[in-house]
């Protein structure tokens, strides 16, 4: 049986992770992050959660919603750490259906990078994930050659 998404439905759910993610970054901040930093990414998950259950009309719709869900999510994608382990693992226990996707892994499979929401992804995530052994050199130097192909794919 297929269960059909509504923007009610899909909007509670996200509202559901965006109360985790703030109850995380209370626990759990980041170690570079300072209490300002903390109060002020919890009142954006504050207003990304109020957005998605109280919509202006025309925003009431999947498509807006997955703009939000992705404004959510990209920090749990990105980096990692206790407050990343904690979020997927209160993710999983509340019964959300959303999965954590690698990224990163994806685009060394496929060889080459689609868009310039994964060319500012991999610019910002591979210097970490080889410090922190997610990638290896040469999957690297793999990410930076595709890095300099979609630079000058865009050029043209």
């Amino acid at each position: 049986m297929v269960v059909r998404k509504n923007y009610e439905n899909e909007a509670l759910k996200l509202a559901k992770a965006c109360d985790i993610a703030i109850e995380i970054f209370g626990k759990f901040p980041p170690k570079n992050w300072d209490k300002k930093t903390v109060l002020h990414v919890q009142n954006c998950y504050r207003e990304w959660k109020d957005k998605a259950l109280t919509p202006q009309p025309k925003f009431k719709n999947l498509a807006s919603l997955k703009y939000k869900t992705d404004d959510v999510f990209t920090i749990f994608l990105e980096e990692s750490g206790d407050f990343v382990e904690y979020f997927w693992k209160e993710i999983k226990n509340q019964n959300l259906d959303y999965v954590r996707k690698d990224i990163l892994g994806k685009i060394l499979k496929r060889g080459k990078i689609k868009s310039m929401m994964e060319f500012d992804y991999v610019t910002d995530v591979m210097v970490l994930a080889i410090q922190e052994n997610r990638i290896t050199n040469v999957e690297f130097k793999l990410l930076n050659e595709m890095l300099g192909n979609f630079e000058r794919k865009k050029r043209k």
